[in-house]
């Protein structure tokens, strides 16, 4: 595993996302705790396309339009509807002190944004080979998708704390709050009108 692939995947994954906007909100509205346990969903998921792209399944998917143009589809509803219940402050994603959510709906959630994403097989497939040689095989792709979804966790981990540790001082000021939340609605709306917009 060699130094260039492990920072492109580091800047891979502290470019702004569908994980790192979940992550930062459950954080900045549940705390550390909440955040990290949402981390752990996104990057569950992220191991869940790392299996799809080594058993051949984004081959599939790639080759299949209706198949990708179905998944993309869901993903964009989902997104928009995140979005919905983020900009009306209901649901797990308010940005205010909020209740503690079971552990459950927060990786669960975590999940599924990131399986309702259908370019994140399509990015093992693309990615990963480009610092495997010719004759490497499924478990040098395993262990570079292992590594992956590690600096995955780790990043937004990071991410994570650093909405809790200015937590308090968003948390005392509502009009702070009332932008954040428009903020993070309207990240996952457009997040969700580019995945509607992209090419197959």
């Amino acid at each position: 595993m060699s130094w260039e692939f492990l920072l492109t995947a580091l800047v891979v994954c502290l470019a702004p996302g569908i994980g790192v906007v979940y992550t930062l909100s459950v954080a900045l509205g549940q705390g550390l705790g909440a955040g990290i346990w949402a981390a752990l969903g996104c990057t569950v998921a992220t191991l869940v396309h790392l299996g799809v792209a080594l058993v051949g399944l984004a081959a599939v998917l790639h080759s299949s339009a209706v198949l990708f143009q179905a998944i993309r589809y869901a993903g964009v509803a989902y997104l928009l509807w995140m979005a919905w219940g983020t900009l009306r402050g209901t649901g797990g994603l308010q940005v205010k002190p909020a209740a503690a959510q079971p552990i459950s709906r927060l990786v669960g959630r975590g999940i599924m944004l990131n399986l309702l994403n259908p370019k994140l097989p399509m990015f093992f497939i693309a990615f990963l080979p480009q610092f495997m040689a010719p004759t490497d095989g499924p478990m040098v792709m395993a262990e570079l998708g292992a590594a992956f979804a590690a600096l995955t966790f780790a990043t937004f981990v990071g991410y994570a704390a650093l909405a809790a540790t200015g937590r308090q001082t968003v948390l005392s000021r509502p009009q702070v709050m009332a932008w954040l939340r428009r903020a993070f609605a309207a990240s996952f709306a457009a997040l969700g009108v580019r995945l509607a917009l992209e090419h197959a």
